[in-house]
């Protein structure tokens, strides 16, 4: 009896679900605006944009499907409006299973996709560009005057192209993100953030930041919190980060703990693609002494071509990896990565210890180099010769070391892709 109840209300629900439609001109029975058809629909139900330019800011507060016709022709234009769309969990507790896909999203003020203190959620083939229009330089740090006050480490780039804030279990996939001032944000402001996938996005010419940031900040006083809440256990996998920060500072993917008691561990960083970005390819830093940057795995990433680390302590040319710490690091993962076109494959720059083992460092640089106190056991990496880190430089080989660096064994050939999620 009981699972014929359940059975009942599933299906209740699946037939009670509508289709809303918009279309530019407000004919054929649909509304002439995304919001207003956002606010006549309730839990469970579609919205279907025509194509066309809407300009509006969205918010859902509801779990509803947002779809465009094609993300190429069903334009959100939010010029001088803060969001393009903002899925409002703050006001809304609880909001669950909203999907935003197939739009373009662009000129914002602040942020073209916002999503706060949601859970499962869905942001998927969509198109942002040219948001983080509140942005000021001169005379000091870049500013964003009007953010909004639970945003509290975004008042430098606007909250960038993509920006989940206290989301949970949720998934961001082939998007394209370009031309904001930094690209895809997951941050901890108004709650932890966990359990996310940012899946084979393509993040690239953000010129203020970096093309996908994971950072813990402080907490925002809506929440009453007293201290980071955290951005652990979310996945960053096969994504394309390339020209970002050029006219800043960026990295291709960034984990920062950034305040004290900072959070940002447990987290992965997986086969994506890493070029031509401002700072090094995968940069991580920890600013004092009590944050946690345990157990990130950087794995099966391409990396080429990428710059220095010009914050915390500098890395004396570019870098493929490069972590800085005050506080001791463990259970770092440091593997099958191929690292070209760098002065450095791996800078390890913090307490403790790590071991860096089946690389690929295709260099004629310095293959490790380690700038701290803390241990660097090099196991079975190819350092672009045959004959191991002991060519010093001959040969095309990457050098030895640098610093504090044991090597016990090497591979004699490139690896191949072998990382799976």
């Amino acid at each position: 009896m009981l699972i014929r109840t359940f059975c009942l209300c599933v299906w209740t629900g699946l037939l009670s679900a509508a289709t809303l439609c918009v279309n530019p001109a407000g004919t054929g029975g649909c509304s002439k605006t995304i919001g207003a058809a956002v606010a006549l629909a309730a839990a469970g139900d579609t919205v279907l944009v025509a194509p066309g330019t809407y300009k509006e800011s969205v918010t859902i507060g509801k779990s509803v499907t947002l779809a465009g016709a094609d993300e190429t022709t069903t334009i959100i234009d939010a010029t001088g409006l803060g969001t393009g769309v903002y899925i409002n969990g703050i006001d809304n507790p609880n909001l669950a299973r909203v999907t935003v896909t197939h739009l373009s999203v662009q000129n914002a003020n602040f942020e073209g996709i916002l999503a706060a203190n949601a859970t499962r959620i869905t942001i998927s083939h969509n198109i942002v560009s040219g948001n983080n229009k509140g942005l000021r330089f001169g005379g000091g740090p870049p500013s964003c005057p009007g953010i909004p006050a639970f945003e509290t480490g975004e008042g430098f780039d606007c909250g960038e192209g993509v920006h989940l804030s206290g989301v949970s279990n949720s998934l961001v996939m082939d998007n394209v993100v370009q031309g904001n001032a930094g690209g895809i944000l997951l941050s901890d402001d108004t709650g932890p953030a966990f359990g996310n996938i940012l899946l084979a996005n393509n993040v690239s010419n953000n010129p203020a930041d970096c093309g996908i940031t994971l950072a813990s900040h402080d907490p925002a006083a809506v929440t009453n919190g007293k201290e980071p809440f955290g951005v652990y256990q979310n996945d960053v996998i096969g994504n394309v980060a390339s020209q970002n920060g050029l006219k800043g500072e960026g990295a291709g993917v960034g984990i920062f703990a950034s305040g004290p008691k900072g959070k940002a561990y447990a987290n992965r960083v997986l086969n994506n693609t890493l070029t031509g970005n401002d700072l090094p390819g995968v940069t991580i830093h920890g600013h004092t002494p009590d944050q946690n940057l345990d157990n990130n795995v950087v794995m099966g990433n391409t990396i080429s071509g990428n710059g220095p680390d010009t914050d915390e302590a500098a890395t004396p040319g570019s870098a493929g990896i490069a972590f800085t710490s005050v506080a001791p690091i463990h259970g770092t993962v440091i593997e099958e990565n191929t690292i070209s076109g760098e002065d450095i494959g791996v800078v390890w720059h913090a307490p403790g210890a790590v071991t860096v083992s089946r690389n690929n460092l295709m260099l004629r640089g310095v293959g490790i180099y380690n700038l701290g106190t803390g241990t660097v056991e090099a196991q079975n990496n190819y350092w672009g010769c045959g004959s191991g880190p002991l060519g010093l430089g001959a040969n095309g080989c990457a050098t030895e070391r640098v610093g504090g660096v044991t090597i016990q064994t090497w591979a004699t050939k490139p690896f191949g892709p072998t990382v799976k999620p």
